[in-house]
């Protein structure tokens, strides 16, 4: 039984392997000032509720872009579990080359997702994860990973346009009926989704231009992509556990 954490700026992402079958995952906060302690027992009941015995996880994957939480998570897999586990960087094998300036900048969630849409479509591939950050990570047909794209989320962007003007409110993450808003909420929203949507099209046509090639595949993962997905001419697939399929592909390149 393999564990796997990924996490994120905002939550943590979180799965059981039973060898190659993802039989339970879920979602917590990225809490800073948890303890190991507090989230051995909430890991405990939230296995417990799904009829998984926390103590016969055997080995453990983590990916993560929050340091003191890395720690955090580290100290509780090594004090109650008694293994010591696997963090995702560069330096570990991931059966992929790096042609990028420096290899030990990329997030570790960006390596899993490039892994895994690689592993499970070939290449070139473009990996969209909409998170915090809407990032987007290229891979040859090689294996090579040769870098990406970084920009806020949309829930950054509705964030940040309420903060900075004080006559906006804040709005679902939704598409509006028109793109022509009729309303103050209904012309954020259209910025916010069609804008993404506009944005990450644009960004994947002058992506497949780099490359030369027309048989670019693209896979969305993260929170939205069921959503933007639907819109986007140029998504052709979306795994929502994708990171995950990274980490035990990681994993088991490591044993």
């Amino acid at each position: 039984m393999l564990l796997v954490l990924d996490v994120g700026n905002t939550e943590t992402v979180l799965g059981i392997f039973d060898s190659e079958n993802l039989v339970y995952h879920g979602r917590l906060s990225s809490r800073v000032n948890r303890t190991a302690d507090e989230s051995w027992i909430l890991l405990k009941m939230m296995f417990s509720e799904r009829g998984i015995d926390i103590l016969s996880i055997t080995a453990a994957v983590i990916s993560s872009v929050v340091p003191s939480v890395t720690r955090m998570f580290r100290d509780m897999i090594t004090a109650y579990l008694r293994i010591n586990p696997l963090e995702v960087s560069s330096s570990v094998n991931t059966g992929l080359t790096f042609i990028y300036e420096n290899p030990a900048s990329i997030g570790a969630d960006r390596i899993c997702n490039a892994v895994a849409g690689f592993s499970k479509y070939g290449g070139p591939v473009a990996i969209l994860d909409f998170g915090t950050a809407t990032t987007f990570d290229v891979v040859s047909e090689k294996g090579e990973y040769l870098g990406g794209v970084i920009s806020l989320g949309l829930r950054g962007i509705s964030h940040e346009l309420h903060r900075i003007a004080a006559k906006l409110p804040r709005v679902d993450l939704s598409f509006p009926r028109s793109v022509i808003g009729t309303s103050t909420e209904g012309a954020m929203q259209a910025g916010i989704m069609w804008g993404s949507v506009s944005m990450i099209d644009g960004i994947l046509t002058r992506i497949q231009q780099e490359l030369g090639t027309s048989s670019l595949a693209v896979v969305a993962t993260g929170g939205m992509a069921g959503t933007i997905s639907d819109k986007s001419a140029m998504i052709g697939a979306v795994e929502p556990c994708l990171v995950l399929e990274g980490m035990r592909i990681i994993y088991s390149r490591n044993t």
